[in-house]
């Protein structure tokens, strides 16, 4: 799959223009047995016919947002998956995939009317909306773990699903701004994502284009509009190159097709916000790719390349020794070409090139009885991986943020002392290595050598590194690793450990905390029953005893609460006293003074915490959320609830222990002004600045701080400011102001 130059071409051509006298429905419908005709002659297509009428039935009254019949989306569906030549069981479900969740079709039903297999990728399609959630995050998290627990028995699911959110994206025009949005985000995060995993890249890279131009349209369309004006001259140089090359690969007998490929929008996107430069600096736009017939002539077109134009260090692939984890192979490499211009060139086998286009689809035989992957193909290796380490990750959220991680692109390729090959994300530590060899490996890591000498934990792999981890038996991760890692794996191991170690600490504090209270109001605990304990921690919502001594450990709440609830009427409510902190579990271990009930301070005014009354509530400074913003609370130690912007880097540090979650939400409507910093690339030219605080000064937002620099390495400018903003929804409209002036580059929030 090409991660930079794949074609902006749709998936599935559109089929032919409907004869006057047939309904087009019906006429869709004939192309799409045409179609399947072709590449499975011999094939009986009664089910598809059946499933083409069941479809026609449930959907006969309904209309898309577009104004077509509803039933074009499901035909439109199956002609991208017969485009995929995939086989008859994938395209009946591509017919059926929304009779369930839109028509009220039993599953029973289409069990016995198409089979088990049909009923089963249909089921792994459906949505999960008739359950009750408390979240549509939650309702969200619950449908993709479906999904990716019916893609590890039947890859087939996700296929009619990509082709499903193909179609819905190429006409996400008819739906608001808000949904549009939504939509592209999820596209282009989860679904693009898994498309690339899968290798198929063709899908990806529509997906990716058509989010791209709902989530930003303006770089969409500047960036759109760059790539056509340079569209005629890139074209002709190319065809220059290619003849270059055409002939002297005739001249050493290597036969091979050439084909010239422009960057899409959305790569091209990706490497100016990546490297911080403007679209006149992106030179490598265009690319070639050699396609030859056997893997030594892959090698020996390499050299043709680079005995004819200078390569350039650093540029050079080889992903046909390592494939990537989606098994995708081909020879990169970049070189200065006729007149100084850079350009990429791809080398690859016809084998090669398909997997690259189509990925899984490519070549995904199914014969009788057969309905998932080979027990060693990688590209599903990967996903049950990640179904397996994700099983027990109650918190949607969470479950959401780590997936989205898992899908990023793996890149860094690092080797054992032994030669093993381990692939990990990009930005991924030693510990991160350690976990990936065996969780026993990364519990008792305690450093790293990499290439043969000593790192910090905190180093940062690189493609080649040759890593050996140094062990200390019963050592013990830190909290602290949470911030280092990338990977699910890791995060999970670890805060499984330092969950184990904090609950029993908890509960240990929170007995000795209640047992000191008890004493303190005069309470005789030897006359409360288990029973009564276990009564008050389900007012609670725990189920034990236990747990509720844990969340007192935790400061959750007080012990005076709690013992008013358990004996209730035995000592009276004195007179609250406002404090600074909370008990919690200090640091030394020891039991902290037993408070009055306390007056939540702070953010009070602006933001409400669910079910604490008697806590300090404050914005974490590391994030300093503003009005508008998913926000998230966490019970720290001694010091209250620190409420932290969903999006903040250290949430997923934090939020090792769902226990000390809370949810959070803005109190009411005001016009604070919250503290914004901001950081700017620009071009390096005079009047800049002017007009940066001019778009300020217009939108109202007081400037608290602003400092300008040039960036020698990037020929250009950079201007940090802080400013006041009243919501999220001025904060994007501040952006969105600064990035139409011309010469500015990037605009970024920046954290603490």
């Amino acid at each position: 799959m090409l991660p930079d130059t794949t074609k902006v071409e749709p998936v599935s051509s559109l089929p032919p223009t409907p004869a006057p006298d047939l309904d087009p429905t019906e006429q869709l419908f004939q192309d799409l047995e045409a179609k399947i005709r072709e590449y499975r002659p011999r094939e009986d297509l009664t089910p598809v016919e059946k499933a083409y009428q069941l479809a026609a039935s449930v959907h006969h009254s309904q209309v898309r947002d577009s104004g077509e019949p509803y039933l074009v989306h499901p035909l439109m569906v199956s002609h991208i998956l017969a485009d995929m030549r995939m086989d008859q069981v994938t395209i009946t479900t591509g017919l059926l995939h929304d009779v369930v969740e839109d028509g009220g079709v039993k599953p029973e039903d289409l069990k016995r009317d198409f089979g088990e297999e049909v009923a089963r990728c249909v089921d792994g399609v459906t949505k999960l909306t008739k359950l009750d959630f408390f979240s549509a995050e939650e309702r969200q998290a619950e449908s993709f773990r479906k999904m990716l627990l019916a893609m590890v028995e039947d890859i087939r699911v996700i296929i009619v699903k990509l082709a499903d959110r193909l179609h819905n994206m190429r006409t996400l025009v008819y739906l608001n701004q808000e949904r549009r949005e939504r939509i592209a985000r999820e596209t282009i995060e989860i679904y693009a994502a898994i498309a690339h995993r899968l290798g198929m890249g063709k899908v990806r890279g529509e997906l990716e284009d058509l989010a791209f131009r709902y989530l930003d349209p303006q770089a969409h369309e500047e960036i759109s509009a760059a790539i056509e004006s340079k569209r005629h001259s890139t074209e002709e140089y190319l065809a220059e190159i290619r003849q270059v090359v055409e002939e002297e690969l005739r001249k050493e007998s290597i036969p091979a097709r050439v084909e010239g490929r422009i960057k899409r929008p959305y790569s091209v996107y990706q490497k100016m916000k990546r490297q911080k430069i403007g679209i006149e600096q992106v030179y490598d736009l265009m690319a070639l790719r050699i396609i030859t017939d056997s893997v030594k002539n892959c090698y020996a077109a390499l050299g043709v390349i680079h005995n004819e134009w200078r390569p350039i260090p650093g540029r050079i692939k080889d992903f046909i020794a390592i494939p990537r984890p989606n098994l995708y192979q081909s020879l990169h490499t970049s070189v200065v070409g006729p007149h100084g211009q850079h350009f990429e060139v791809q080398i690859c086998t016809e084998e090669m090139h398909r997997i690259a286009e189509e990925g899984i689809a490519a070549h995904w035989k199914y014969k009788e009885g057969k309905k998932g992957a080979e027990p060693d193909d990688q590209r599903i290796a990967w996903l049950r991986h990640l179904v397996e380490w994700q099983r027990d990750m109650q918190d949607p959220g969470e479950f959401m943020s780590t997936l989205k991680v898992d899908l990023y692109p793996e890149e860094v390729y690092t080797f054992t002392p032994r030669g093993k090959v381990i692939v990990l994300p990009r930005g991924a530590s030693p510990i991160d290595f350690a976990y990936a060899i065996h969780s026993d490996v990364g519990n008792t890591c305690v450093g790293a050598k990499v290439n043969g000498r000593i790192v910090s934990l905190r180093y940062t792999l690189r493609n080649g590194d040759s890593v050996e981890i140094m062990r200390q038996p019963g050592h013990q991760p830190s909290k602290d690793w949470l911030a280092l890692v990338k990977t699910a794996r890791a995060r999970n191991k670890i805060k499984h450990v330092i969950n184990a170690n904090e609950r029993l600490k908890a509960i240990e504090i929170g007995e000795k905390y209640f047992d000191k209270e008890a004493r303190r109001l005069g309470v005789a605990l030897n006359r409360v029953g288990k029973s009564d304990l276990e009564r008050v921690a389900q007012e609670y919502g725990y189920g034990k005893a236990e747990d509720l001594y844990a969340a007192l450990g935790y400061g959750k709440y007080s012990a005076r609460q709690v013992l008013q609830k358990v004996v209730p009427g035995q000592f009276k409510e004195e007179v609250a006293e406002p404090a600074k902190t909370v008990p919690a579990m200090p640091e030394s271990g020891t039991v902290a003074a037993a408070p009055a009930a306390h007056q939540r301070a702070g953010d009070d005014d602006v933001i409400k915490v669910k079910g604490l009354d008697d806590l300090l509530v404050y914005r974490a400074k590391c994030c300093n959320p503003i009005r508008g913003e998913a926000i998230v609370g966490y019970v720290t130690r001694g010091k209250g609830v620190a409420v932290h912007a969903k999006m903040c880097p250290n949430v997923q540090s934090l939020m090792y222990d769902v226990e000390r979650k809370i949810e959070g939400e803005w109190a009411r409507s005001a016009e604070d002004a919250f503290p914004v910093r901001v950081v700017v690339h620009t071009d390096d030219r005079p009047g800049l600045l002017a007009q940066l605080t001019s778009v300020l000064s217009g939108e109202n937002a007081n400037i608290r701080s602003l400092e300008a620099k040039t960036e020698l390495d990037h020929d250009g400018a950079l201007v940090e400011m802080t400013v006041d903003v009243k919501d999220k929804k001025q904060l994007e409209k501040l952006v969105a102001a600064m990035r139409r002036i011309s010469g500015v580059r990037d605009v970024e929030r920046q954290y603490n």
